[in-house]
């Protein structure tokens, strides 16, 4: 498989977003390249909302099995949830499960008008019913179980896609 180039998927990702979202669109990145990727975001479209993070872990179903990332961080949510428009941002979409947990944290906050997800890859292989709004690139089952694609950036900024083996 080649690996998909990052820079491009982040302005196609853009591109998509640009005539759904205004000025008070929220964006939430998941710790961490979701956050990475809604950093980018916020700053291509504009958007006026301070930019929200989420790390999950606390909220996953299999928290026992998974744990916590190495460096656990705290969530900010720096503005009014209820009654927003609020998009999701996370590298990889896979089976779900990061997506429902970043549900559950989110309506903690309180209850948006609209909830939205996007994505920059779509790997398939999903476990529960949940989708991207937003996506710039779908792979379908292209990825065994044991491949992983992780968002990765480096000290300059730039973002690049990397293919792990588990």
């Amino acid at each position: 498989m080649q690996i998909p180039d990052a820079e491009q998927l982040i302005a196609q990702l853009a591109a998509a977003m640009r005539p759904h979202v205004t000025p008070d669109t929220a964006l939430v990145g998941i710790h961490t390249g979701g956050v990475w990727l809604a950093q980018r975001l916020h700053a291509l479209l504009g958007l006026s909302q301070p930019l929200g993070s989420i790390d999950v872990s606390f909220y996953r179903d299999d928290y026992g099995a998974k744990g916590l990332h190495p460096q656990p961080q705290k969530s900010e949510i720096p503005f009014d949830v209820e009654g927003a428009h609020i998009v999701i941002v996370d590298d990889v979409l896979y089976t779900g499960r990061t997506t429902r947990a970043a549900l559950n944290e989110l309506f903690d906050y309180g209850r948006p008008a609209r909830v939205d997800l996007a994505v920059l890859i779509d790997r398939g292989g999903r476990e529960l019913p949940i989708s991207a709004r937003f996506c710039a690139l779908t792979l379908g089952e292209a990825l065994s179980a044991g491949q992983n694609l992780q968002l990765e950036r480096d000290d300059s900024g730039a973002l690049t896609m990397r293919l792990i083996h588990a």
